[in-house]
């Protein structure tokens, strides 16, 4: 039952990263961000010229979604006990600040968070919100979910 839970929370983070960054991407382009994920993801390291292209795109999605596992290994290590929506808002922001702050050094060509205008700040902290959200109550609610078909399966 456990690597049965793990595996449905690898998959919901999977499936996280790849629905939020494609939102993050499309936010982009009706700038509501002043920088996309493969401003982050692909040029901090690489300066070819693909990736300003939709491939760049595509190439920062399937990044972020594996390394929203990770997240998703984070959050059910733990956190998977606590049901609450509120863990997850919570965890969101935690993720937004660390990606801010701690993170930022790794991105010598992005700017610094407080350079950016009002509704790239405010847009990528309800973008980690969401994702936190939908990670953190995902992954809760398999839990508990899990543990209950388990209780009901063994009493008699």
């Amino acid at each position: 039952m456990k690597s049965q839970i793990l595996l449905r929370a690898l998959l919901t983070g999977f499936i996280g990263g790849l629905f939020w960054c494609s939102i993050s991407i499309g936010l982009y382009y009706f700038n509501f961000l002043e920088v996309s994920p493969k401003t982050y993801v692909l040029r901090s390291w690489l300066q070819s010229g693909w990736t300003d292209t939709w491939v760049g795109d595509i190439v920062s999605i399937l990044f972020v979604s594996i390394l929203s596992m990770v997240v998703a290994l984070i959050y059910y290590s733990l956190l998977k006990k606590v049901n609450s929506i509120w863990i997850g808002v919570l965890f969101g922001t935690v993720l937004w600040v660390f990606a801010a702050f701690v993170l930022h050094p790794l991105f010598s060509n992005v700017q610094s968070l407080f350079d950016f205008s009002i509704d790239t700040i405010i847009s990528t902290l309800c973008l980690f919100v969401l994702y936190g959200t939908f990670i953190g109550y995902s992954i809760s609610f398999d839990y508990y979910d899990m543990v209950i078909k388990a209780d009901k399966a063994s009493d008699p």
